[in-house]
């Protein structure tokens, strides 16, 4: 590993755009990869949409809402570290297909409570959709962290930066598809969005049975906590993936607004589930175009401070949204959070793989994963709860502002993020 601070002597060489999507493209196992996860976010992504707009339906509480990312949090905090050490040792893909399992019966569940199957009337509750909220954080404590764990293995190093910025590309088209689709199905009905869901599950599945990623080999360490909890020292002793992944968390804890579009749609903006799926899919939007813009012309030099910058431009364009009362700014407002997200996450994703050695690349990214979910679903427990207190609009603003402000002391506190250079050691 070399010296974060230190700038390289001379360039490394890059390969051609050209070449590298080629090179992607003849990795049989990471297309195969892509598309199950891309069926797979974008089944998640439409059954979020429907189940946030299905909780605000049943109490039209704000405080609700936060409770459903509450409940994903939880179990996913309490289920990280396990799920990191089993990731290590066991066949990642086989986790990764069977956290799609647990969402496809989730989702099986959902269609038949929305159809009143067995019972006189639909049976859906609040209740049960928190109930559903603990099966995916618990899901997603291993999914997440087995996604990012698989990617390394399928993609000679050299061109890992441009293959996360493709998976992060899929993943925003899921994004936008995903919020869009759900919103407008469920408009039509909302058995048929769940029911949509279970299908794309089950695809990703199938999918998901096919990857042959390399098996960690079998560690002779014995289990304890301190094997356990070795992600968790390894990302503390190095400075630069934990300013990374703490940067994340801090910024979208408070800058994120994703629980409270329900709200704007409906109080705000006064618009209805079709709209909720157009905002919802913006910030993946601009997203998506910044993906394809980073999958071909790569970050190759200031990548700290490109970082800083890009979480600064997501805490303005949030409160730019907070304060706008016209769908179209709106959207464009998301749109360019996306954007900053976007270059936020790529920089992390490939700092994170490329410090890290296989055999630990399971316990570092549920911690990554942890910090993840702390961002987003503890997030939109902070924005529902802030929200409930000051109102929706004073509560985004105050977030968007914050992430700011932890840009700048993230500048300070962590010297050698803010100096790195290149992407690659």
């Amino acid at each position: 590993m070399t010296n974060s601070s230190q700038k390289p002597k001379s360039t490394p060489s890059i390969p051609s755009p050209e070449s590298s999507f080629k090179a992607l493209r003849s990795h049989k196992e990471f297309m195969i990869f892509w598309f199950a996860r891309l069926s797979g976010t974008t089944a998640n992504q439409m059954l979020m949409v429907a189940l946030g707009w299905h909780m605000y339906e049943l109490t039209h509480s704000a405080w609700d809402l936060g409770l459903v990312g509450l409940f994903q949090f939880v179990p996913a905090l309490v289920l990280f570290l396990p799920a990191g050490h089993w990731i290590d040792r066991l066949k990642r893909s086989y986790i990764f297909t069977a956290c799609l399992a647990v969402q496809a019966v989730v989702s099986a569940i959902l269609v038949m409570g929305t159809i009143g199957l067995g019972a006189d009337e639909p049976w859906i509750t609040r209740e049960l959709i928190l109930v559903i909220s603990v099966i995916l954080g618990s899901v997603r404590s291993f999914q997440s962290a087995t996604q990012q764990a698989i990617s390394p293995t399928l993609v000679p190093s050299h061109i890992l930066s441009r293959a996360i910025a493709f998976t992060s590309g899929g993943n925003q088209l899921a994004v936008i598809g995903g919020p869009a689709i759900g919103g407008l199905l469920y408009a039509f009905n909302p058995s048929v969005v769940y029911c949509v869901c279970f299908s794309l599950f089950g695809l990703g599945m199938l999918l998901g049975l096919m990857i042959k990623d390399l098996k960690p080999k079998p560690s002779l360490v014995p289990t304890t906590i301190k094997t356990i909890t070795a992600g968790i020292r390894f990302i503390w002793n190095n400075k630069i993936v934990l300013g990374a992944t703490s940067l994340d968390l801090f910024a979208v804890l408070l800058g994120g607004a994703t629980a409270l579009l329900p709200i704007y749609a409906k109080d705000i903006l006064g618009a209805g589930p079709v709209e909720l799926g157009i905002l919802r899919a913006s910030p993946a939007v601009g997203a998506l175009i910044m993906t394809l813009v980073l999958t071909r012309w790569p970050i190759q030099r200031y990548a700290g401070k490109k970082m800083l910058a890009s979480v600064a431009l997501f805490g303005l364009a949030t409160a730019v949204f907070g304060v706008s009362h016209s769908l179209w700014l709106s959207i464009i407002a998301l749109m360019v959070t996306g954007v900053a997200d976007s270059i936020s996450v790529v920089i992390r994703m490939t700092l994170v793989q490329l410090e890290t050695p296989n055999e630990m690349r399971g316990r570092v990214s549920a911690v990554n994963g942890i910090f993840i979910g702390a961002s987003n679903q503890l997030g939109e427990f902070e924005s529902g709860a802030s929200a409930a207190l000051l109102g929706p609009i004073a509560s985004v603003v105050l977030g968007g502002v914050g992430s700011v402000l932890i840009a700048l002391i993230w500048k300070f506190q962590f010297k050698n993020l803010t100096e790195r250079d290149q992407l690659s050691p």
